[in-house]
Parts: C-alpha cells; structure tokens; sequence
C-alpha cells in the first residue's frame, strides 16, 4: 500500500527557480485589491507591468497570483519587491514543509493547504505562500480555487473590519481560511473512520483492514502537515518583541494566537481520531478471531460426535471371525439405530452444556 507524504521533486539547488508541484497545465493569473477604509481598486487579470502605475503604497495592496508555471512572472515580482532567491525558490518547490521567515523587511509564510479527494480516500495538497512587504500582501496560489472568495466579497461589501486593518490581519484571514480546510478533511475522514467502525461490526473481508491502514497514514499526513504550522504560528509570537520589523501591528498578534490555539486543537482531534482507528483496527482483529473460534468449536464438536461413530465402525470392522453380533439377523440394523441414538444423546449433552 502506497505511503502517503509530500510529492517528492528533485532535489534542487537553493536559488534554482522551478516548480515542481502537479498543476504545470495552469495558466498564471494575477488579482490586484487596492484598498482602504474608504475606497478600493480592483484590477481582474492583472498585467505585471502596471505594478508602477497601481501599487498604491498609501493602502493596503493584495496581489493573488494564481498558477506558478511562469517563472519569469515569479522572478519579476521578486525582482521589483526585493524578494531573496531562496523565498522565490521555496515558493516554487512544493516538496518544503510550512515554514515562517523574517528577513529584510519581509515576512514569508508558507503552508499546505489538504481537502479531501472527490471519489477517493486520497488528500489532495496545495502549497499556498504568503509574502509581506511596505503594505503589500502577495499570495501565490498553485491553481485557481474558491478558498479566499468570502475575503473578497468582505473586502468588496466592507464587511468586519478588514478594510481598516494593515495587510497583516488580511494575511490572518487568508491563513484562517486555508485551515477551514483542515477541518474539512479531518471531519470527512472521521466519517469514512465512522462507516468503517460499522463496518466491522458485521464484515471481516481483509479489504477493511486495508482501508483501516490508509486512513491511519491520511491521520498521520495531516499530522506532518499541522505540526510545522503549528510552530510557525508560534514563532510569530517571536516577532512580537522585535521592534525592527512593522510587518505586523501589535494589536493584531492575538488574532495568531488564535490560529495557534486551532492548530493544537487540530492535533488534540487528530490523536483522538487516531485512538478510534486504533480500536476499529482492533475491533477487526477481534471480530476475525471470534469468526475463527466459531469455526473451530463447530468443527470440534463435528469431530466429538463421530468419534465414538468411528469407534463403533472400528470394532465392527474388524477381521475376526468369532464377533458375536456378525451373524445376527438384525445386528446392522441395531448398530445403526444404536449409533444414531449416540448422535442424538450427544447433541442433547451439548445443547445443555450450552457448547453451541
């Protein structure tokens, strides 16, 4: 059975910018959002030069780019908002694990984001990465999706208090969003895990055991994948005291504490889940070893009863000559009859003694 992890890319140098997730057919698209408390711009099907004429450093800008196959887009952007080589590199590579870096004025986030595969136990990943800058929110999306549609519906209807918050409470919501899906895939696991304990009450086909086996390794994923997100949110905490970078307003830290607060919560759940898979797994095995020890009992009590039947045979099937009953008129048929009053009693014995 297949092992479930991150997909597996080759291995890379550090500045090398390639992308090596699954969506290499996506075509990249760009969305600009400038706004503040009064107004906003939207611009659909953003245009890359025109980054000079619409970035508005008095607002709050949030450029979603969608699709990572064109590396020269990915290497303008970096170019123009001064971005290290080796953020735009872990943006690109897929196979990293959720990581916060704080470098330069900037601030980079990176974090999976897993829902359940339709017609399958599979889960499928995203890597979505986030990089703050002067005012500016970049998020970097490996195909078009529908997790950040309520954010710019808020944003639209100025709705909450989004379009009065800086970029940094706007990035809190994005990471909030993508862990929503965290508590989709886990809730849709719990009912597969639900339907397979129900399952095992009246079925032992080995194929249970098997999809036993691949929601463990589905738990154990989306435990790797909570763990790194886990510490990156409490790594923030870190940047609270650092009064050389902005990118985060003070008052706004607690807003990541609660996303922190989620991600031990997910865990705690995880472990939990865990636990009941253990005890389908072992409810398995107990119901198979009970099938089994019926099987054996009725074949037991099967051989108890044609033990003495056989025994009879024995003695009667012996080659002598002076057996008194082989030249009774009738002795076949008291044998039999005898024989099938020994049955009869020892069915009798057994019921009472409660053996089957």
């Amino acid at each position: 059975m297949r092992k479930i992890k991150y997909k597996k890319g080759r291995k890379l140098q550090p500045y090398s910018l390639e992308y090596t997730g699954r969506h290499k057919d996506t075509q990249s698209e760009m969305q600009l959002f400038v706004y503040d408390d009064l107004e906003i711009t939207e611009y659909e099907n953003f245009n890359i030069l025109a980054l000079n004429t619409c970035i508005d450093y008095t607002k709050n800008n949030w450029l979603n780019i969608h699709g990572l196959n064109n590396i020269e887009l990915i290497k303008t952007i970096g170019e123009y908002f001064g971005v290290d080589g080796f953020m735009l590199a872990d943006i690109l590579n897929t196979t990293k694990r959720t990581k916060l870096q704080e470098q330069q004025e900037i601030l980079f986030f990176n974090i999976k984001s897993l829902l359940p595969s339709e017609d399958s136990d599979n889960i499928s990943v995203e890597q979505i990465s986030f990089i703050i800058k002067d005012g500016v929110l970049i998020s970097f999306q490996e195909k078009r999706s529908d997790f950040f549609t309520h954010i710019r519906e808020r944003i639209r209807q100025h709705a909450g208090i989004v379009r009065t918050k800086k970029v940094d409470y706007l990035l809190y919501l994005l990471l909030d969003a993508v862990m929503e899906n965290f508590y989709i895939t886990l809730e849709d696991e719990e009912n597969k895990v639900e339907e397979l304990i129900n399952i095992t009450k009246g079925d032992t086909n080995p194929i249970i055991l098997e999809k036993i086996e691949k929601h463990r390794d589905n738990f154990n994923f989306l435990k790797r994948s909570i763990i790194p997100l886990r510490d990156s949110l409490y790594d923030i905490k870190s940047i609270k005291d650092d009064d050389t970078f902005n990118g985060i307003e003070k008052v706004n830290f607690s807003f990541f504490s609660r996303l922190h607060q989620k991600s031990l919560e997910l865990l705690e759940q995880i472990e939990s889940d865990m636990s009941s898979l253990e005890s389908a797994s072992n409810f398995y095995f107990s119901a198979q070893s009970h099938k089994m020890n019926e099987i054996m009992k009725t074949l037991t009590i099967i051989s108890a009863i044609f033990i003495p039947l056989t025994f009879i045979v024995g003695v009667y099937g012996m080659n002598f000559e002076n057996i008194p009953e082989l030249k009774y008129q009738y002795g076949y048929y008291s044998v039999m009859i005898g024989m099938f009053l020994l049955v009869i009693a020892l069915i009798i014995y057994f019921k009472k003694r409660r053996w089957f």
